[in-house]
């Protein structure tokens, strides 16, 4: 995978302690978080990790970047491979551009290719770049339709992508599998809440994520500001974990809206420290703005909110309310005043917040759980390998 180190990826990462688990020894390519080590092994995990390379938001620094992460993945993944050949090879997107490493193992060693399908690519494309040129977005559709094409078995996150892969890249409906990212309730659940991190502030309402141009971040700094000067409330206290493109970007909107001491980025933060802000909050919020990537998309956090018993002021997304359903406050797409809005009136409504948030977790524990998406991801390696029959088959 090349846009974020595992295990910091929360679904490579449980999908790599189900292959352990299964008796399948894992290696993982991927680029180095802060501080990594090149090689490691976690959890019965080998870790290959290159430093990555990302200059620019500009669409001629994504080729640079994706030539220079092919090459560094290419090289890695042969220095993997000298323990002996792959069963399965499994890429993760963005970008889609590792079909040609899975061809060459193919040809040399018979690898069964599996493609997990994370993000949509060429929508990815129009949410950032609304108006730029077509030749970018045919050329990120012709690499999504080879790499769909070249895999034995798809893995899409939601119904959503099971879609594209059968009807934009002809794959078929046999071969494409729908494996969520559920959390484990059983490592993210709401434990002591800590009011240090409210600071001095009566409520606290909280994002995790990634902070890309598409991912609306921008949106909470600015729904705060409304909450803040014009709504004068005082008592909401807003911290963002996580980090990405616009986090520079974002501090420096918090300060100009004269936010410092409202708004709190914490950058990538220890899961230990990720649970304590989740177990304190009393709303988890989800600015995805709709846009053709958002829409379709499933939202990791808000599966992640849902498992620490916390209501959801989300976008009304179609894919989100796939997710959350009745665990969330959906808000007209794209409306801030609206948002900030949401916000104000879910804190006042103590008795509102609990219900949402005991939904969510019921819902967690009783269908989106790892455990039982896990069963269908062990179910395509265990047919793709002739196992199926076997222990840890699950369905397509």
């Amino acid at each position: 995978m090349q846009n974020l180190p595992v295990p910091f990826d929360r679904r490579v990462w449980l999908e790599c302690q189900a292959l352990v688990g299964a008796g399948y020894e894992v290696a993982v390519v991927c680029p180095k978080g802060k501080a990594d080590p090149s090689y490691e092994v976690v959890g019965g995990v080998e870790l290959f990790k290159y430093q990555p390379y990302a200059p620019g938001g500009s669409r001629l620094s994504f080729v640079t970047e994706y030539v220079y992460s092919f090459a560094v993945t290419a090289w890695h993944t042969l220095k993997a491979r000298r323990k002996g050949r792959f069963a399965v090879m499994q890429a993760c997107n963005p970008p889609d551009i590792f079909w040609p490493i899975a061809i060459a193992l193919r040809l040399v060693d018979r690898t069964r290719f599996v493609f997990d399908h994370h993000d949509l690519c060429p929508e990815l494309y129009l949410s950032r770049f609304p108006d730029g040129p077509a030749l970018p977005y045919r050329g990120l559709l012709a690499l999504e339709r080879r790499t769909h094409r070249t895999a034995n078995h798809v893995i899409a996150t939601n119904d959503s992508y099971r879609e594209i892969a059968i009807r934009r890249s002809g794959k078929a409906p046999q071969d494409v599998t729908v494996v969520r990212t559920g959390p484990d309730p059983a490592k993210l659940t709401r434990g002591e809440a800590d009011p240090a991190l409210r600071r001095g502030r009566r409520f606290l309402a909280a994002y995790i994520g990634v902070m890309g141009p598409q991912d609306g971040v921008d949106i909470i700094v600015r729904a705060a500001d409304i909450v803040v000067h014009e709504m004068k409330r005082e008592d909401i206290a807003f911290t963002i974990i996580g980090s990405g493109d616009c986090f520079d970007e974002l501090v420096g909107l918090r300060d100009e809206l004269r936010l410092n001491g409202h708004v709190e980025f914490t950058g990538r933060a220890p899961d230990e420290l990720v649970k304590k802000i989740l177990s304190t909050a009393d709303v988890g919020l989800s600015p995805d703005p709709k846009n053709p990537l958002n829409d379709v998309s499933t939202m990791n956090k808000t599966m992640e909110y849902m498992a620490f018993e916390l209501p959801v002021v989300a976008f009304d997304l179609r894919e989100t309310r796939v997710s959350a359903a009745a665990a969330a406050v959906y808000v007209t797409p794209n409306d801030v005043r609206e948002y900030a809005k949401a916000i104000v009136d879910l804190m006042d409504d103590e008795a509102g917040r609990a219900q949402l948030g005991k939904f969510g977790r019921a819902r967690v524990e009783d269908e989106l759980a790892w455990s039982f998406q896990e069963r269908a991801y062990l179910g395509v390696y265990a047919r793709i390998t002739g196992q199926a029959g076997q222990a840890g088959q699950g369905g397509d």
